[in-house]
């Protein structure tokens, strides 16, 4: 939006120069770093198996989500069920003979060894009971937690053996990000900076995150620091693997800033014209700034400028130190040329016509 400003019209080659200016605001800013990362799932697994049998059914579909808990696949296992019946049997016996020995040792009719035999023989049958439990559990391969399956490599009949991998589970409810930062910035790195990532599979869309770890280390061959940020994944659209480019927001501040066509760059130097009025008369106060960080069309000003002052935005190149001017318009940020030249025309145009 525009805000008129009155002036001085220019009379003569030698009147007022015409420009525009724009106040110098306060400007929430940060510092932008630029990486590449890598997606990956927040956990990840690959299911095999532990024992060597053959696959008895599979009750996962490619690509389908699962719970913690659900039955992905089984194994055959007659065997073990028979040798269990007859564990449970012997741990049956085991324990009616300590029960009697136990009522019998009470009487003196046997010594207490005996009553410890027994006692050993129970125990050792619940032991090899729950060994064969463990076997027949080995037989049953369950998700570990809630998530997505891949394709699965494996068919009903097949001979499975240890290390064979039978699909992988990713839960996928946030995404880790992995990338890199030069060393150089070690020092304003922590844990909840915001991160914004976008990917050329999701054109024009950025997903937003925070920092969540730093690796303990610092590569030695280039000198950067692994980071890890977390970014949600509600529509579950993000996919381990992917690579994104990763913009890093680091020291957030309240900075003052100014429009970058109002930099004057003169040697080494950079200055902007500043409006100042004296005794009534408008005129173009040259001063020298120190710039900090920039984004497209703004630059941070560390030092010569105050909140409020009116910068020159169009018209700066054509001034000298202390020349009267004639400020047309004080646009705000983001007015175009048509923008300021509109809103100078408006109060130039006489009433009524």
């Amino acid at each position: 939006m525009c805000l008129a400003a009155n002036g001085t019209a220019a009379q003569g080659r030698g009147g007022p120069v015409p420009v525009f200016a724009e106040p110098v605001t306060v400007t929430r800013f940060v510092d932008r770093v630029e990486a590449i990362g890598t997606l990956r799932a927040n956990e990840t697994v690959a299911i095999t198996a532990t024992v060597t049998d053959t696959v008895t059914g599979i009750y996962f579909d490619d690509g389908a989500r699962v719970a913690e808990g659900d039955t992905l696949l089984t194994m055959a296992d007659a065997e073990e069920r028979a040798l269990l019946e007859e564990e449970n049997a012997a741990a049956d016996e085991a324990r009616r003979q300590l029960e009697r020995a136990q009522s019998l040792v009470g009487q003196g009719t046997i010594s207490r060894s005996v009553l410890d035999e027994r006692r050993r023989a129970h125990e050792t049958a619940l032991a090899r009971r729950r060994a064969l439990q463990s076997r027949l559990a080995d037989r049953v391969i369950t998700a570990p937690f809630d998530g997505v399956v891949g394709l699965r490599r494996i068919s009903t009949g097949a001979l499975v053996e240890p290390g064979d991998v039978i699909t992988r589970i990713h839960d996928d409810s946030v995404m880790k990000l992995d990338f890199s930062v030069p060393s150089a910035f070690l020092a304003s790195l922590a844990p909840g900076i915001a991160i914004r990532a976008s990917a050329r599979a999701f054109e024009g869309r950025v997903f937003e995150g925070e920092i969540s770890s730093l690796d303990n280390e610092i590569d030695p061959v280039t000198r950067s620091l692994l980071v890890r940020a977390v970014l949600p994944n509600d529509d579950k659209v993000l996919r381990p693997g992917l690579l994104m480019s990763v913009e890093l927001m680091r020291n957030p501040r309240d900075a003052l800033t100014i429009p970058e066509a109002a930099v004057v760059p003169l040697a080494r130097e950079t200055y902007v014209f500043v409006v100042v009025d004296e005794d009534g008369v408008t005129r173009a106060d040259r001063r020298r700034i120190t710039v900090g960080a920039r984004r497209p069309g703004v630059v941070e000003v560390i030092e010569g400028l105050n909140p409020g002052d009116l910068v020159v935005t169009r018209g700066a190149l054509q001034l000298q130190p202390g020349q009267d001017i004639d400020v047309r318009a004080v646009g705000s940020g983001g007015d175009t040329l048509e923008d300021l030249l509109g809103a100078s025309a408006a109060t130039r145009t006489p009433a009524g016509g």
